[in-house]
Parts: C-alpha cells; sequence; structure tokens
C-alpha cells in the first residue's frame, strides 16, 4: 500500500516541482489557457524560479510543501506555495487594504494528474493551514479559473466558498476569467474537516 506524506521544498525538487508544474498545467488547462502558450513554457525558467522561492523566500511566511508518494520508491507528486497577501491576491480596482492583515494567499496548489484522488492536495492544504496557524495568518485566499472545475470542487470541498472578487487574465490577447474563494484558517484544535477535503 503507498503511503504519502507532505515535507518543505529542498533546493534540489525545483527542477521536478518545475515538470510536475507543466505537466500538470498541460492536462487541467489544456481547455482554458491557449495551447502555444502552454507548449511554450519553459520549464528551465521555472525551475530557477522555483529554485530561488526555496532557497531565497521574500519573508519567513512564504512557503513552498512538497507531496511524495512512497512506495518502492519515493516520487514528487505535488506540491503548495503561499505566503502574505500582497497585490497579486488583489482583484482590480481593489484597494491594498481590502484584503486586511492576517490574510495569506495560496500561489499554487498541483498534484500531478497520475496521482490523483491519493489524498495528496488535502495533505498539502491540511500542512499548509497548520503553518498559516502558526504564522498568525487568520483567513486564506485563492483565485481559480471559472473553467477549472476540479480545483474549486476541490477547494468547495475542503469549505472555501467564493468572496464575491473576480478578475480575467490577458493570456496572449486571450481574457480568461478568474474568481477568489477564502476561507477562514481554524483555530487550533479545530475538527480536521474544517480543514481538508477527503
Amino acid at each position: 500500500m503507498a503511503l504519502g506524506y507532505v515535507r518543505p521544498a529542498r533546493p534540489e525538487d525545483a527542477g521536478e516541482i518545475a515538470r510536475i508544474q507543466l505537466a500538470t498545467w498541460r492536462v487541467a488547462y489544456r481547455r482554458i489557457l491557449p495551447r502555444h502558450v502552454l507548449d511554450n513554457l519553459d520549464e528551465e525558467y521555472l525551475a530557477r524560479r522555483w529554485s530561488a522561492a526555496v532557497q531565497e523566500p521574500p519573508s519567513g511566511a512564504h512557503r513552498v510543501l512538497v507531496a511524495v508518494e512512497q512506495a518502492e520508491q519515493s516520487y514528487l507528486v505535488g506540491f503548495a506555495a503561499s505566503g502574505p497577501a500582497d497585490a497579486e491576491s488583489l482583484a482590480p480596482n481593489e484597494p491594498a487594504e481590502a484584503l486586511g492583515s492576517g490574510v495569506v494567499a495560496v500561489t499554487d496548489l498541483l498534484v500531478e494528474p497520475r496521482w490523483g484522488r491519493r489524498g495528496h492536495g488535502s495533505r498539502l492544504l491540511a500542512a499548509s493551514v497548520d503553518l498559516w496557524r502558526s504564522d498568525g495568518f487568520d483567513r486564506a485566499v485563492a483565485w481559480a479559473f471559472d473553467a477549472d472545475a476540479a480545483t474549486r470542487k476541490f477547494l468547495t470541498g475542503a469549505g472555501w466558498e467564493p468572496d464575491g472578487a473576480a478578475r480575467a487574465l490577458d493570456v496572449d490577447d486571450m481574457l480568461v476569467n478568474q474568481l477568489r474563494l477564502h476561507v477562514a484558517v481554524p483555530a487550533e484544535g479545530a475538527a480536521e474537516g474544517d480543514t481538508a477535503a477527503g
């Protein structure tokens, strides 16, 4: 029986994180983003960015976690990245103070499709919540593509809800709609079902 766990990303994970990101985007977003945009993503460039995110995070509250599938061998199968909410977390024309203090933003939460439905996403989310709580955050936000039903279902199943904010990303002259979801970071001792989908 396969086992899974979550740990902080290490510098040597950057290449595998980039590979997982590309593989996942090319499957999950193939009907959402233009094909040539997905085909032209540069894995080495992404690996350099992930290396910097792991080795030189902007703050101690910026985190990159990886999910590991452990069978006869161990495989990195997903990752999550989050940090204090910033301008990228805001909706268009939303004032900088709109989210308030104590808000963390999820920038990435991906599990490679071939490793889906094995609890890795839930473990990543639960581990992130534990860290957010220890960092003093009381609310989390994440942007999701309107057309990304899987991500929206996963997050709403874990208690997240749309907060009313929306935006459209210009991806090579194609507007791609997103909505923002949010959730309260539960206090220590809250029921486990309040923080992660099963």
